[in-house]
């Protein structure tokens, strides 16, 4: 009697599940099926070469098929090194800002990496106040990865009261040997109680609303998704850059945004 009803628990559980998922819609996406620029309709740049807060070395361009375009179905972030004004090298930050800006869903975005000393591709989200305010206004990070320490995937969340600059960044990390050969399905699960985050659905970072003030809490306001490929700076440059190994790519399969 025991056995059955764990068996028909485990069933109804499953069962919901399916229904879960079954329920979430579609709300954005791109699958990179054309060829040149990314999509006008979906897309904006950050641009410049300012260290981006974090000494980074590449200066971001904008429209540039160098350092941004889609070929043969993948978004292709490229890193080059190349002089743009005092920056010795060159990439892109894609963002949907104001074009793609959501509270609470699931994120997946299907990438693959490139390996190499100094190289700090991210996938991730900042609140979509104008102006931000960092970190009031929140940052979740669903994909970081550094080249001095290849394989090793980080996620975190930063806000008010848990962000790097106190030492109080809720964070993880997941190994994957294979991140710069193969395409992995990086995810991002959000609603109005937790933020997790995995890879190829496995979850492997929790961070859960407290409910004592937006300090720690600003995930109940829109927030919008960046992609970019960074050279050096503060954790990506920690152990020197290799200037030799550019041009290197970020390749994205597709980005789909449920709610």
């Amino acid at each position: 009697m025991q056995k059955q009803f764990l068996i028909t628990f485990l069933a109804l559980f499953i069962v919901a599940g399916v229904l879960a998922q079954q329920k979430r819609t579609l709300v954005w996406s791109d699958e990179f099926n054309y060829k040149g620029l990314p999509d006008p309709k979906k897309w904006n740049y950050d641009t410049g070469g300012r260290g981006w807060g974090n000494n980074e070395l590449q200066y971001y361009t904008f429209q540039n098929t160098k350092n941004a375009r889609v070929e043969n179905g993948h978004l292709i972030i490229e890193a080059r090194k190349e002089q743009m004004g005092k920056n010795e090298y060159t990439s892109a930050r894609l963002v949907t800002k104001g074009k793609g800006d959501w509270t609470h869903g699931r994120i997946e975005v299907s990438a693959k990496i490139p390996k190499g000393l100094g190289t700090w591709p991210a996938i991730w989200m900042l609140g979509s106040k104008t102006p931000l305010k960092w970190p009031d206004d929140g940052e979740v990070d669903i994909m970081e990865h550094v080249g001095f320490d290849q394989g090793n995937i980080h996620a975190s969340i930063h806000c008010k009261k848990y962000n790097h600059i106190m030492g109080t960044q809720k964070t993880d990390t997941i190994r994957v040997n294979d991140c710069s050969d193969a395409f992995h399905v990086y995810q991002l699960d959000w609603d109005a109680e937790t933020v997790r985050i995995g890879i190829d659905n496995t979850v492997y970072f929790q961070f859960k609303n407290e409910h004592s003030s937006r300090d720690a809490w600003p995930f109940s306001e829109p927030q919008y998704l960046l992609l970019n490929l960074a050279v050096g700076g503060n954790w990506g440059g920690q152990k020197g850059v290799d200037s030799t190994i550019y041009p290197l790519r970020m390749e994205i399969d597709y980005v789909r945004v449920f709610q």
